[in-house]
């Protein structure tokens, strides 16, 4: 299934290219023929269930992980050549960061600063004080959303260009996870790039510029959020009595998923239309038509729940699909 690559007005190169890559493991596919482009200065989020292909896209860019086949760039260079470089110039926060136990706060960061520029350790400090983390506390002393905030500090102290975000939110409470978000916004609005991967779908929506759903290696789309959700809805007909499959072939749009529920037909739609779905109501075997316009989790499940790519059905073929069920 191809879909397009979203295109930015960005300067130079793409931040992160990734061009028809695949890798398995085994018998295990963990990214097949997966393509896309990140451009500069937005948030970039990958969305999937665990196994999606995620993580493995992260160790891709950063060299920890070769295609099979495809190519991988970042911030123009070859993690298989450039991964020191790539790492460098890139901050990276895991999903559990390693760190050291033993150390403080402040002693992590004086450490951490012999591998950067100057610069790095005052940068640091700042950020860190900014979260409200305690100096002289070691870290094996900190909950776990200290911790990720350490991490945080880590990663953002030398001001890469590129940060890339593994679950970065997993596990923390709310406020924490608002402090990141908040981040995640003054970085982009500075020049500087997000790749987030993760699953706190409502998190996402918030922060992201674009979005990438993948499912089983496989990418399903990659798209400017705002157009997504312009181009997305959900449309429920009530029927006077059985589900007519015929008649829900009627919506205007390409369907991505739909249920049925007794007497009642949910389908998420690729459409531009929204006045035409009310004109079902005409028919006399339908009750009632709402239509509404989807969250980010609503279109992200609608997707990960359908087993087909998201064209237009004819009556024949949802009745086909209806019948097996």
């Amino acid at each position: 299934m191809n879909h397009p690559i979203i295109n930015r007005p960005t300067t130079g190169h793409s931040m992160i290219h990734f061009d028809s890559v695949s890798r398995s493991f085994g018998s295990q596919i963990a990214m097949k023929d997966v393509s896309f482009e990140v451009p500069a200065g937005v948030v970039f989020a990958l969305l999937g269930e665990n196994g999606a292909g995620k993580t493995t896209s992260i160790k891709a860019m950063l060299g920890n992980v070769r295609p099979d086949s495809g190519k991988v760039t970042v911030m123009g260079m070859d993690p298989a050549a450039d991964s020191v470089e790539i790492r460098r110039r890139t901050g990276y926060v895991a999903e559990r960061p390693s760190l050291y136990d033993w150390m403080t706060v402040k002693e992590l960061g004086w450490f951490a600063a012999g591998f950067y520029p100057d610069g790095y350790e005052a940068e640091y400090t700042r950020l860190a004080e900014n979260f409200g983390l305690p100096p002289g506390k070691k870290i094996s002393k900190l909950s776990k959303g200290m911790r990720a905030k350490v991490g945080l500090s880590l990663a953002m102290a030398h001001q890469p260009p590129l940060l890339i975000l593994d679950e970065p939110t997993s596990g923390l409470d709310t406020l924490v996870r608002r402090e990141f978000l908040e981040s995640m916004v003054d970085m982009t609005a500075a020049g500087q790039t997000v790749f987030l991967s993760s699953h706190q779908i409502p998190e996402v929506e918030r922060v992201a510029d674009i979005v990438a759903i993948m499912k089983g290696g496989r990418l399903l789309l990659v798209e400017d959020l705002a157009t997504l959700k312009e181009s997305c809805r959900e449309v429920i007909v009530t029927f006077e009595d059985a589900v007519n499959i015929t008649t829900v072939s009627q919506l205007a749009g390409s369907i991505v998923n739909y249920s049925i529920r007794g007497r009642q037909c949910a389908c998420l739609l690729r459409t531009e239309e929204e006045e035409s779905h009310y004109q079902l109501q005409d028919r006399p075997d339908v009750r009632t038509v709402d239509v509404r316009r989807p969250s980010l989790e609503d279109i992200f499940i609608g997707y990960m729940q359908s087993n087909e790519p998201p064209t237009a059905h004819s009556s024949d073929s949802l009745a086909s699909k209806e019948a097996v069920r």
